[in-house]
């Protein structure tokens, strides 16, 4: 994914690429027993440096308590966040498992990208509305959450899923409103962007130019 060409064109970022399966924000998404959340728990990084797990003071990661969604499974944290929620609660992170979201690599952020901008991903004969939710690692393009490979019919497995090609993105730059966001206004207003765009004809065009 590192070769991928992004193009700026109508005012969205365009790209072609795989998917690979994203679990952050999930409340289920990673266990101390890694085998039992939904990701193998080394995605989340390592003690000293949990990139993946909300973490106290100290370093250490918080574990869901009876109060939460799930006890016993770490708070995992999103980029995007809604900032009215404590940083120990889990519903401040956007869920992997119910809201299409992609992650973008840190070199789109410096170009204009921000956290909460709407997106179209297109697969095959689907496409679908998602939001900009998570930051990965350098030059990786082509990650999606569980909830948006399932809506394109991708395996959505953190673990075993995703796919090496075919799958085209168009994030569409200003369209950010922050977080929580309606799931139906994502897909409303994603939908009105790509049609403002040129639709699925022009992004088949404009990524099969590289």
């Amino acid at each position: 994914m590192s070769n991928t060409v992004v193009q700026l064109v109508n005012g969205a970022m365009c790209w072609k690429s795989g998917m690979e399966i994203d679990a952050d924000g999930a409340r289920h998404a990673y266990h101390p027993d890694s085998a039992q959340g939904l990701d193998n728990l080394a995605n989340a990084g390592y003690p000293g440096n949990w990139y993946g797990l909300v973490c106290n003071q100290y370093g250490a990661p918080y574990i869901q308590t009876d109060n939460d969604p799930a006890p016993g499974f770490f708070i995992s944290a999103t980029a995007l966040v809604d900032r009215t929620k404590a940083n120990n609660d889990p519903s401040r992170y956007v869920d992997a498992s119910e809201v299409p979201y992609i992650a973008v690599p840190p070199e789109l952020r410096n170009r204009g990208v921000l956290l909460g901008d709407l997106a179209m991903v297109a697969y095959k004969d689907r496409f679908y509305g998602a939001i900009v939710a998570d930051v990965g690692p350098h030059n990786k393009y082509g990650e999606g959450s569980i909830a948006l490979a399932t809506a394109l019919s991708i395996p959505s497995s953190p673990r075993r899923g995703g796919v090496a090609g075919g799958v085209m993105y168009a994030i569409f730059c200003k369209t950010s409103v922050g977080w929580p966001r309606d799931l139906d206004d994502i897909q409303k207003q994603a939908l009105a962007a790509f049609s403002r765009f040129g639709g699925l004809d022009r992004l088949v065009q404009v990524v099969s130019n590289v």
